[in-house]
């Protein structure tokens, strides 16, 4: 083998071995709550409200970390969507049971019900809240903790919040207002699709929302050393899939890009391929083609890059699909929600007989609506398949929205 041989494979050895985790440079309301000897829940009977995303800054399950403590008497888990353990899959109902590990009951909040009863609020003194959230508004963690803080005013429960960073940063704000005939599980509050708040801070804004008798009685345990500047992987801490197809923080950052386009099961926007919400592709689709069209846009922050897939399930299982991959080449500059919009006014472009809402299952339009927030995103598009016809809608509500919210600010 030749020296030269030999030296690269050293060298790569040698990165290999050193690859090292990001120091952790904040710390998240679990550890801060640790550090406060769990005082706000000493000797009071704890439901909590977790997923396998609740963890330390050591990856220590918020779940075993009361259950052990001393001075915490933990009562009962409560599972959102995929369940406290995350083994349920997208959309499935998850069901009640009894946790294998600690003998507690796990209540499912995404079955029969998806806010908790009476019944299932028995013998619970405080509800704590530890779920690493995406940022996006149709990912329903937020509207479990919404529903969960309207039950415990109800019964007359407190109400913690381990708050956690907004993986996509304190400053995103894009998106209409959901309206009132839009109101659901995937669009649960009247908040932008990209609402740049905390979970902690969107639970202070939703409860200030509330009339006075709902209101609960709601603490959030702030994080340390995060900043609104920061997006998830400037945190240092570890990322853990908070659903099956958000495997990587990178992931949060492209769900807003592709998401809603992908609830009417036109393209492939990656699920069931490798890099989930990060492409656009069809079988019909010619890859260059899009790729330049929609490169001589200029789109701030934003590079497209021809792809070629075949996917393993879900949107063209087995097909050879092409389309073009998005690369967030500045972060900071792209706006994400804007390019799943542009992406079908190209293809119309190129593919006249092929526009989106004249193929899309229309029974699949209801749920476009609800994550979309409004009726007017689709009615308005769909006229002449045009970003421009809905642009001023979509943000409408923006400046509105940054003003009021930086009262519930609990990081500069």
């Amino acid at each position: 083998m030749k020296k030269t041989t030999l030296l690269i494979l050293w060298i790569m050895c040698l990165h290999i071995y050193n690859v090292q985790a990001q120091k952790i440079k904040i710390k998240t309301g679990i550890e801060v709550l640790k550090e406060q000897n769990f005082k706000c829940i000493d000797g009071k009977r704890v439901g909590l409200i977790t997923n396998p995303t609740g963890v330390d800054n050591q990856m220590r399950s918020t779940v075993d970390i009361l259950h052990e403590a001393p001075n915490v008497k933990l009562v009962a888990l409560y599972g959102p969507e995929h369940g406290v353990r995350g083994d349920s899959h997208a959309g499935d109902a998850v069901g009640s049971s009894i946790d294998s590990i600690t003998g507690l009951p796990l209540l499912s909040l995404y079955g029969k019900t998806r806010k908790p009863t009476p019944e299932m609020l028995k013998g619970v003194d405080v509800l704590v809240y530890d779920i690493q959230d995406i940022g996006c508004r149709s990912f329903t963690y937020i509207s479990t903790m919404g529903l969960a803080m309207e039950a415990a005013a109800e019964n007359g429960i407190e109400v913690i919040v381990l708050d956690r960073p907004n993986p996509l940063g304190g400053n995103k704000v894009e998106g209409n207002l959901t309206e009132d005939d839009c109101i659901s599980f995937v669009s649960q509050f009247k908040i932008p699709y990209l609402y740049g708040l905390t979970c902690g801070e969107l639970a202070q804004m939703l409860n200030e929302e509330q009339p006075t008798a709902k209101r609960c009685k709601l603490q959030v345990v702030k994080m340390k050393g995060w900043k609104r500047k920061m997006n998830y992987m400037q945190t240092g801490l570890q990322w853990i899939p908070s659903s099956p197809h958000i495997p990587q923080p990178v992931s949060a950052f492209f769900y807003p890009v592709s998401g809603i386009l992908g609830e009417l099961g036109y393209i492939s926007i990656g699920v069931g391929y490798t890099i989930p919400f990060q492409l656009f592709a069809a079988s019909w689709i010619e890859a260059d083609r899009l790729a330049d069209r929609l490169n001589a846009l200029r789109l701030p922050g934003i590079q497209f890059r021809p792809i070629h897939l075949k996917p393993f399930y879900a949107f063209g299982k087995g097909e050879d699909l092409q389309g073009v991959q998005v690369h967030l080449m500045n972060y900071e500059a792209a706006a994400l929600s804007e390019i799943q919009f542009l992406v079908m006014q190209e293809i119309a472009v190129l593919y006249p007989d092929r526009t989106v809402f004249s193929h899309a299952d229309p029974k699949r339009f209801r749920m476009f609506d609800q994550v979309s927030g409004s009726k007017q995103i689709r009615e308005l598009f769909s006229k002449r398949n045009r970003w421009e016809d809905i642009r001023d809608y979509w943000y409408k509500d923006v400046d509105s929205f940054r003003k009021y919210s930086k009262r519930f600010h609990l990081y500069k």
